[in-house]
């Protein structure tokens, strides 16, 4: 008698797949966010999330201590690898309407364990970046306020310690915490929780004042710029290319940190994260087919001229080595004599900064609410939608209690760094998920579809580990420790309580 043959094994709960035509019935489902977004306001929100910190507060420690005048080389670099990463986020938003960015689109691809991983990683990019972000809004309000007479006492003004980034050490400040900065989280959290339409009211409002006040800042600064300060244009050389902390080209600080072009892109990614936010706020636009693709490279393409302009006029107008750290563009206007125009841009940065603030808040908790409609998280702390507001009002508190500990404590610099390697993970796992989509859902419709595939895929994934692997070591090791706590959580509850449990039979 023949032996009965062997049921098919099935695969383990860890790369299980959550089915596309799950994802599609999902965003068809009743208890869903209010679907109120539109192409403008989706641009705007790409828009505000990437304008602020970044070119307000990160381009002048990346210009003095990393690349010098070829930074304007280093925010092309980066918006190149933006551009690849942003064609594979406008596929999937197209076609999966349904919020959680990347962490969703990992999920119908990759496998339960790496969409895991990338929810993990997208928490530590908006959770992180909005402190980096709130951080720098304290600075730009401090100046505005010591225009007015007003200087907040030492121990309210800042971080208690300063990150010492040659060594590596903190630095005790003398300060408790940054207060500012913990206030303005605190409003923040209480306009995202009131509603999306809100929100986006506020922050279009914003995003106008402070594209209005680069371009001030641009057309003003060009009367003052001289050829003089470009030259040397590139005096940390052209590369700064590292492998895991090892310098493979270029030139190293005194910390051995790699320091060049190429390194200045590392670390000024940090100025385009958020387009990508457009994405997580899919389930609640009006036609996402349609409008978040166009969201998202309207948006980034925008602010990419504005940074290099910006930049270009910038590092004209003062030499590299005299920029300031904590608010560069205002400081370089007083450097010029020109006092009066340093209150306006410091009051468009303190706007510009809160637009950006507010968009990395918004998008952290949409994030969360994906992970707990999945049972990865639990439902009833990170799954709730607001009655009212349609708002996930339990994990948009709970982040931003969490962010304006981190805001309040630590220094921008070290926030900074952070940040980077998360965010460049979770457009590697885009990229390599639209060419696996591409191969096992050939036939799925498409609204939008990526060009020159698998080209800019690979393109996105090469370029995206050249700057992860010009990033410090230190960056590394954070990122691990981070992951290695999302594996906790996970193995202990995501995994026990996930609703695909049953579909996988693990």
């Amino acid at each position: 008698m023949d032996p009965m043959p062997a049921a098919p094994k099935r695969p383990s709960q860890l790369f299980t797949r959550k089915p596309l035509a799950r994802l599609l019935a999902e965003a068809r489902d009743d208890n869903r966010l209010r679907r109120v977004l539109g192409p403008v306001q989706l641009t705007a929100l790409g828009v505000g999330a990437v304008i602020g910190a970044g070119i307000f507060v990160a381009t002048g420690a990346a210009a003095r201590n990393v690349a010098g005048p070829a930074l304007m080389l280093s925010y092309a670099v980066a918006a190149l690898t933006c551009v690849f990463a942003a064609l594979c986020y406008a596929e999937f938003a197209a076609m999966v309407p349904v919020a959680g960015s990347a962490y969703t689109y990992a999920y119908a691809t990759l496998g339960e364990l790496c969409a895991w991983i990338i929810g993990w990683d997208l928490i530590l990019e908006y959770g992180v970046s909005s402190a980096a972000v709130a951080t720098g809004w304290s600075a730009y309000a401090q100046s505005l306020l010591a225009k007015a007479g007003v200087v907040l006492p030492r121990a309210l003004a800042a971080s208690p310690w300063r990150y010492e980034a040659a060594t590596g050490a903190f630095v005790d400040t003398g300060s408790l915490f940054n207060l500012p900065a913990v206030l303005i989280i605190a409003a923040v959290t209480w306009v995202l929780v009131r509603g999306i339409q809100e929100s986006s009211s506020v922050n279009t409002a914003m995003v106008v004042v402070k594209v209005a006040a680069v371009l001030f800042v641009i057309a003003l600064g060009l009367f003052f710029v001289s050829a003089a300060n470009w030259r040397p244009f590139a005096p940390y050389g052209w590369t700064g290319l590292s492998f895991f902390g090892h310098s493979v080209a270029g030139q190293v600080d005194a910390g051995g940190k790699p320091v060049g072009m190429l390194a200045g892109a590392a670390i000024i990614f940090f100025a385009y994260i958020g387009f990508d936010a457009v994405s997580t706020h899919t389930e609640e636009a009006r036609n996402p087919q349609r409008d978040v693709p166009l969201g998202i490279i309207a948006s980034l393409t925008l602010c990419t001229v504005l940074y290099i302009c910006l930049v270009a006029v910038l590092t004209g107008m003062v030499p590299f080595h005299q920029l300031d750290v904590n608010a560069p563009v205002s400081l370089a206007f007083k450097a010029r004599g020109l006092g009066w125009a340093e209150g306006l841009i410091a009051a468009a940065g303190v706007a510009g900064i809160t637009s950006v603030l507010l968009v990395m808040l918004l998008s952290g908790p949409r994030v969360f609410l994906a992970m707990a409609r999945d049972g990865l998280l639990p439902r009833k702390v990170f799954g709730v939608v607001h009655p009212r507001f349609r708002t996930p009002w339990k994990s948009t508190l709970l982040m931003g209690a969490c962010v304006a500990c981190l805001g309040g404590l630590l220094p921008i610099d070290f926030l900074l760094h952070l940040t980077n390697i998360g965010t460049l993970l979770a457009f590697i796992i885009v990229c390599a998920a639209v060419l696996i989509m591409r191969r096992t859902h050939p036939g799925a419709a498409r609204p939008f579809r990526c060009p020159w595939v698998p080209l800019v895929p690979v393109l996105g994934i090469l370029s995206c580990l050249l700057l992860m692997f010009s990033l410090p070591v230190a960056n590394w090791w954070r990122l691990g420790g981070w992951l290695a706590l999302g594996f906790l959580v996970y193995f202990l509850y995501g995994r026990r309580h996930s609703l695909l449990r049953e579909v996988s039979g693990a």
